[in-house]
């Protein structure tokens, strides 16, 4: 389970607030200027031809804005905004079901896409590409497929995993963007303007500190914003400013590069108990009393995207700059071969 899916189950009231903070429009979208123009051209192209635009794939880790483009193209297309998900859809009839139930110019976002059940996969085939399904009547020997004309729709398909997307699927996407991680400044903007629909009066430095340590992430940039907000409040500070923000970000275990306590907590084991490595991950996982996939899919990619932790063939190692993030000088010769890097 990722961190969003445990922050949502936890905290019901901090979805709507995720909700009331995305942008409506894709002016106000701050970040991925290259995402924004190219899409901002295919809509202002499918709006001067008066049809739907291609359907759009939407590529990247969590958080960075996949499902509010999907919300905004529905908007700016001024049309009806049908949801679901990869998982959610186990047999062919459920997503007939979604299909047939569009009208003339609907937007269908799926989130997680490449999660789809294989015979719903061969579904869409021809719904992207003809605007059709058949529908399966009776069984055996018997069963007939009646051919059903959808109207003209536009699907957005999100998913984190774009490598695991069948290619006759991904090809069938008239545009693909990736996204990524967002700059500083791009988060700073962001926590500014979160603070401002929440009614928090928040100095630039303080949402500057806040972005910062947000790991590159808006979703995880708006979780800080409202955990620095409650400190605040119950503290009696009517302005954050900078100090406050820290005492709220080191009291609930964010440091200044945006490691949690799963983070922290990893990477003190790889040093502390396995000389820096190499260890094999499930080895790690015992020895913080975390399950392999947590420490693979939530502490992992960041420790390494922050170059503080490197896989190699013979497994984990720590950098030096992991050592040093924890205070530590690294041992002579730590330094990872980049010939044990694993491909």
């Amino acid at each position: 389970m990722e961190h969003s899916e445990v922050d949502a189950l936890a905290h019901p009231e901090d979805s709507e607030f995720e909700s009331a903070l995305r942008p409506k429009r894709l002016d106000d979208f701050h970040g991925q200027p290259r995402v924004r123009d190219q899409l901002g051209l295919v809509l202002e192209a499918a709006r001067f031809r008066g049809t739907s635009p291609d359907h759009v794939l939407l590529s990247g880790p969590p958080g960075l804005g996949k499902t509010t483009l999907a919300m905004i193209m529905a908007v700016e297309l001024d049309s009806n905004l049908r949801i679901s998900s990869g998982p959610a859809i186990t047999h062919a009839g459920d997503l007939a079901a979604i299909l047939t139930g569009l009208d003339a110019g609907d937007v269908l976002f799926l989130d997680e896409i490449h999660r789809l059940a294989r015979p719903a996969e061969e579904l869409l085939y021809l719904a992207m590409e003809d605007f059709r399904v058949d529908v399966v009547v009776g069984k055996g020997p018997g069963a007939t497929a009646i051919p059903i004309e959808l109207p003209p729709f536009t699907l957005v398909g999100a998913t984190t995993r774009a490598g695991l997307l069948p290619g006759p699927l991904r090809d069938r996407f008239g545009f693909t963007a990736q996204l990524d991680f967002y700059a500083a400044a791009d988060l700073g903007g962001i926590v500014r303007t979160s603070a401002r629909k929440l009614g928090v009066d928040i100095r630039s430095d303080a949402a500057d500190e806040i972005a910062g340590r947000s790991r590159g992430t808006p979703r995880i940039a708006n979780r800080l914003l409202r955990r620095v907000r409650d400190y605040a409040q119950v503290g009696g500070h009517p302005v954050v400013a900078v100090a406050e923000a820290r005492q709220a970000l080191e009291l609930y275990e964010v440091d200044e590069l945006g490691l949690d306590r799963l983070d922290r907590s990893v990477l003190t084991a790889l040093c502390k108990l396995f000389a820096g490595g190499p260890v094999g991950l499930s080895t790690l996982a015992l020895s913080v009393g975390e399950e392999v996939e947590t420490i693979s899919e939530v502490a992992e990619p960041f420790l390494i995207r922050e170059g503080l932790m490197m896989r190699t063939a013979r497994g984990r190692v720590a950098t030096p700059a992991g050592w040093r993030h924890l205070g530590m000088e690294p041992p002579a010769g730590s330094t990872p071969s980049l010939f044990d890097e694993d491909a």
